[in-house]
């Protein structure tokens, strides 16, 4: 069956950047900050997800900004750099909205017009504070579960 879907069996080495460097590079910067590197049981996962789908996205993908690159070539060289100004900084929401043509990337039925009431539903402080409690009391439940 798989040959008929041509689909290939790859293998991945945990904590190896090179494997898969935008899970690995997302986990490193993004992931482990929040929940350290601790092991996670099977029976915490679901609390886990409960935790990354009600605060975490959201506050990731509407609130905390980024550094966005603007990409600079040397006349002389044609070398390419990347300067990371402090005015080009916005949330990945933001990103995606100054893209052109950015409602090509929405999936159907979805629209910016519901995606602003989401992101204008909380300040960024406000989204940042109700995670941070979520995690706080997300960690609590573990340490009485043990």
């Amino acid at each position: 069956m798989l040959n008929k879907l041509l689909i290939e069996l790859t293998k991945s080495r945990s904590r190896q950047t090179n494997d898969n460097a935008l899970v690995e590079g997302k986990n490193g910067s993004v992931v482990r900050k929040w929940f350290g590197y601790c092991y996670i049981s099977q029976k915490q996962a679901a609390s886990i997800n409960d935790f990354l789908e009600k605060y975490f996205i959201s506050y990731i993908n509407y609130h905390r900004p980024c550094h966005c690159p603007v990409i600079i070539v040397d006349e002389k060289t044609g070398k390419q750099r990347k300067k990371y100004p402090y005015d080009n900084m916005m949330t990945p929401y933001e990103k995606l909205k100054s893209l052109p043509n950015a409602e090509q990337y929405l999936k159907l039925g979805v629209s910016f017009a519901e995606l602003d009431v989401i992101a204008k539903k909380d300040t960024d402080l406000e989204a940042a504070k109700k995670a941070k409690l979520a995690r706080e009391k997300l960690f609590q439940s573990f340490n009485k579960a043990a």
